[in-house]
């Protein structure tokens, strides 16, 4: 008996591209030490200019406009002058090299994808970088005003309001992800249709559970007032009709792909 390589499948996009285990290993270290020293040189830029100081005055800026006059923040710990402005820094410097650390999230499993889940990737990390940003300058610049103004109108006039630095931080680092992480509803509804976990009847049947869904969400997660919790649930009930839309599109562009390639082939 003549033995009988077995020869790879020409229709298999991915065969010969299985590599042994430590090199997946070395792979994955070279792209987490290319996320940190992008991260790294970020921070060292932000440190240089505008400064540590600099930014969390400009994180406290939406705070401090609406405190009475002759009031300001408070550091109740003896760093907290020190770490909370260089927690901001870090911060502020993953979020400025965040499309890189997605670019090396996504070169790191490219090689194991087919061409489709390729074209499907790497939109969706562009898309879901974006949202989250978006989501993020929408908490800053609308939600922040309206929410302080009306705490600051709520409170006793016998009370001094001396907001301090760690809770504020604390604050807005919960409400940046919760807003970051709902302008990323688009992407997960188009994510579960496009694998096929549910179909689009089934996303519309689920609408009024995550109308309902998203107001409980949203009073766990922001302040206890109206104007915060409407803004963070209906921008997130809007956004998944949004997925839905785009979900029926992307599917429909994409079942059309196939049909195209054989009518080339054939």
């Amino acid at each position: 008996m003549t033995d009988q390589k077995s020869s790879p499948d020409p229709e298999d996009e991915l065969a010969g591209t299985e590599q042994p285990f430590v090199e997946h290993l070395l792979e994955l270290r070279n792209r987490l030490i290319k996320s940190v020293l992008a991260v790294f040189v970020v921070a060292i830029v932000l440190a240089i200019y505008p400064g540590p100081a600099h930014l969390f005055d400009f994180l406290a800026r939406p705070l401090v406009a609406h405190l009475p006059a002759g009031a300001h923040m408070i550091a109740t710990s003896v760093i907290s002058p020190f770490v909370v402005p260089l927690e901001i820094l870090v911060m502020a410097a993953f979020m400025i090299a965040l499309p890189v650390v997605l670019y090396q999230i996504w070169a790191f499993v490219a090689p194991g994808l087919y061409l489709r889940e390729k074209k499907l990737v790497l939109p969706l990390v562009i898309t879901s970088t974006v949202l989250f940003f978006t989501g993020v300058a929408f908490c800053y610049y609308i939600v922040f005003g309206r929410v302080f103004t009306v705490i600051q109108a709520f409170a006793p006039k016998a009370i001094t309001a001396a907001p301090d630095i760690d809770a504020y931080l604390s604050f807005v680092i919960t409400m940046f992800l919760a807003f970051g992480v709902t302008f990323e509803v688009p992407v997960a509804v188009i994510v579960l249709a496009r694998i096929g976990i549910v179909t689009i009847d089934q996303l519309k049947h689920f609408r009024g559970y995550f109308i309902v869904l998203s107001f409980v969400a949203a009073a766990v997660v922001t302040p206890p007032d109206v104007i915060s919790q409407l803004s963070l649930a209906l921008p997130m009930c809007l956004l998944y009709e949004a997925g839905i839309w785009a979900a029926r599109v992307f599917i429909r562009n994409s079942s059309e792909e196939p049909e195209e390639a054989e009518a080339a082939h054939s």
